[in-house]
């Protein structure tokens, strides 16, 4: 699990590459963790060209809601898209933890700290 911090006025937009370059994926089997995902699955404020083109530059599938004004059509899986409500409840039971839904901390790393350990609470 990787966490990448802006500013709270900021879009997610401007952190993506960003997460994307920090994460890695743990095998199934052993050996050491992928780079990259096979597949991403994302809302529809992910869905412009700027998301698409550097995921199909690293060869990342793409799971991507189109938003009403685009006009290019293509494959879309819903029972992948689907999927997303993982991720989704994931957020909702971090928020749970008073700290870092109203964010008491000021400073980044205190923030993260907190965001950390809230994930190792869900997560055991």
């Amino acid at each position: 699990m990787v966490f990448v911090l802006s500013a709270g006025q900021r879009n997610e937009m401007v952190a993506f590459e960003a997460l994307m370059e920090q994460g890695k994926v743990k095998r199934v089997r052993r050996g050491r963790p992928k780079l990259r995902p096979d597949r991403v699955c994302a809302d529809k404020g992910y869905a412009n060209g700027q998301v698409r083109g550097y995921l199909r530059r690293k060869g990342i599938r793409v799971t991507i809601a189109r938003k009403s004004n685009e006009h290019r059509g293509g494959a879309f899986d819903r029972a992948i898209y689907r999927m997303r409500n993982l991720v989704e409840r994931l957020i909702n039971r971090l928020k749970q933890f008073r700290r870092v839904a109203t964010r008491y901390e000021k400073r980044a790393e205190n923030y993260e700290a907190m965001l950390t350990i809230a994930a190792i609470k869900v997560w055991l």
